[in-house]
Order: structure tokens, then sequence, then C-alpha cells
């Protein structure tokens, strides 16, 4: 997609973080963007501050990713404002930060029900649409560096949601392509970043009560705050700019870290070293 002027970006968890990011740079491309997100009062903020810069293409609709008539109602809305759907962004997400024996089902279902169900609803609502308009589109799902990395001690709904995403976008793509859709894929890995992901606990259900925690996980999750809060750790603007460039150029992969280079190779060689081989 060479220009998205007037186009129409969907932007789940757009009011804070990378989703914010990702409806400012739309909205400064020229596209009627529509943000939706489950808090109401961080939704009304960033709507406030998106039409300050676009006055009249920015709609902000409150949504649960995780509830399928909620992205549903987010379709209806989207289209009713705006006629039609360009560019999908599912970027919700949440996480815990504790071991596999004190989840409970509840902390495994919020969380797949968010990271994962959220882009499947998300794509299962929205393609069909894109498709039957037959121009040009794009999705652009967030996974994350722990959807490559696979396996990370103390996120395990987070890390088996993301390679969910991974693996979806993969397929999402070859689909679409051999359909011969105009519409592109883009899945985004990101490492630290600036985000209140950390904080997922201020969207936690109240029903779940607290996570139950280790010194361990929570010395992890201390561990995860200052790494988001260092030098390396990259803005949401900057990840926002590697997206919309990816949208132009059409690029599948969109991984904001070299550091991943390294646990990667690792990873994959690992892999390699155990496939049989042919005698």
């Amino acid at each position: 997609m060479d220009d998205l002027v007037d186009k129409v970006a969907v932007v789940t968890g757009g009011a804070s973080g990378i989703g914010f990011a990702l409806a400012c740079a739309f909205a400064d491309a020229g596209c009627r963007v529509v943000v939706a997100d489950i808090e109401a009062a961080a939704l009304d903020e960033a709507r406030g501050k998106l039409e300050a810069g676009a006055a009249g293409r920015v709609h902000a609709v409150l949504a649960d990713v995780a509830d399928l008539s909620s992205v549903e109602a987010l379709a209806a809305a989207t289209l009713d404002r705006f006629g039609g759907v360009d560019i999908l962004c599912n970027n919700a997400g949440v996480s815990t930060f504790t071991t596999i024996d004190r989840l409970s089902i509840g902390d495994w279902q919020w969380v797949l029900g968010v990271d994962l169900w959220g882009p499947i609803h998300g794509v299962h609502t929205f393609v069909p649409i894109m498709r039957r308009q037959g121009t040009p589109g794009h999705v652009v799902n967030t996974a994350s560096t722990a959807g490559l990395m696979s396996g990370i001690a103390y996120l395990a709904p987070y890390a088996v949601a993301k390679v969910g995403v991974v693996s979806l976008s993969e397929s999402l793509r070859a689909e679409l392509a051999a359909a011969g859709a105009p519409i592109g894929v883009s899945v985004l890995c990101p490492g630290y970043t600036t985000t209140r992901v950390i904080d997922s606990d201020r969207n936690r259900p109240a029903e779940l009560g607290v996570e139950a925690t280790t010194d361990d996980g929570t010395a992890f999750r201390d561990l995860l705050r200052a790494g988001l809060a260092g030098d390396t750790a990259k803005q949401p603007a900057e990840l926002a700019a590697m997206v919309l460039d990816a949208i132009h150029h059409d690029r599948f992969w969109v991984i904001t870290d070299e550091d991943v280079r390294l646990v990667l190779d690792r990873r994959f060689a690992a892999i390699l070293d155990a496939v049989p081989r042919r005698e």
C-alpha cells in the first residue's frame, strides 16, 4: 500500500503504548482511524489527543477483543462510521508474571483470550470484509520476540499466545497469497518497548483475584520493569514507524531488536541439530 490517505485503519489496544503510537502514525499519514480499547477513561483520553490533529477522522470504540460479539460490534461501528476497513491492527495484549503451577485456568483463559483469541476474532471478523471490498489492505498482528523464542519462564500464557499469533499470521499470509487477494500481512515482534504491558493487572478481571506468584516470579517482573526503563528499550513511536514501512513495502516480519538474533541462532541451531539426517 503506497498511499494511506483516507484509508481506514482499525487498531485494538489503541489507547496506550504501541497501539496508541500506531493510531497516531496512521492519523499523521492521513488515515481515518478507529481506535478500540477496553479501558474507557484511557480511550477517551486517546480520542481527545488524536482528534486534536485529525478532527473528523477519528472514531473511538469500547471493545473487548476476547469477546467475539464485541469485535463484531467494532466492525459494525467501523463500517457505519467510515464505510469500510483497509488496515487492521490486532494489537491488544496482557500478561501474567508467575510460574505455571501458580496459574489458574482463569489466568490462562484471560491471557489467551486477549492475546490469541483477540487476533483470531479480528481476523475472523474483519478479513472477510476486506476481501469482499477487493481493494488493497493490510493486517498487522502484534506478537512479540516471545513468539519467536517460544518458551519463556514466568510468561507461559503470554509466550504460548504469541507463538500462536506468529503462526496465525504466517497461515493467513499464505492463504491470502494463494487466493490472489490484495491484502498483505505483517507480524510485529517487539522486544523491550516502553508500554504498560508490565502493568496488565490494571485490566485483570476482578473475579480472578490477585495474581499468585513466587519470589522468582516477582524478581523476573522487576527485571522486566528495569529493562523497559533502560536505554535500549524502544519507544512505541519507533515501532509504529517500522509498521508503516512494512505496510508500504508489504514486508511480513517486523522484528524490532537486533539482540534477539543470538537467542534465535541458539534456538534454531538446537532444532536443526535434533532433525534426523539421511544416512
